[in-house]
């Protein structure tokens, strides 16, 4: 009998471009400090990316604590 496999790891299996927006989230947040959702969304060039796929990546991120939103709604990073 073979032993149990690994638990996958988070990131393992999702969608890859998902991880690359989130590169760009967080790359943005680390070079201009906390932001407005709308103003991240404008750093990133979200407007350019397919619909809700920002909303997705940033939901995934915070889901993952990559990112945070305080008590005015900005968002940074931890």
């Amino acid at each position: 009998m073979s032993p149990m496999p690994p638990p996958r790891a988070s990131t393992e299996g999702r969608d890859r471009r998902v991880e690359q927006e989130i590169a760009q989230i967080l790359r943005a947040l680390h070079a201009e400090g906390p932001q407005s959702e709308a103003e991240l969304a404008k750093l990133v060039g979200a407007p350019f990316w397919e619909p809700g796929r920002f909303a997705h990546a940033l939901t995934v991120a915070a889901s993952d604590g990559r990112v945070l939103r305080d008590e005015w709604g900005r968002l940074s990073i931890p």
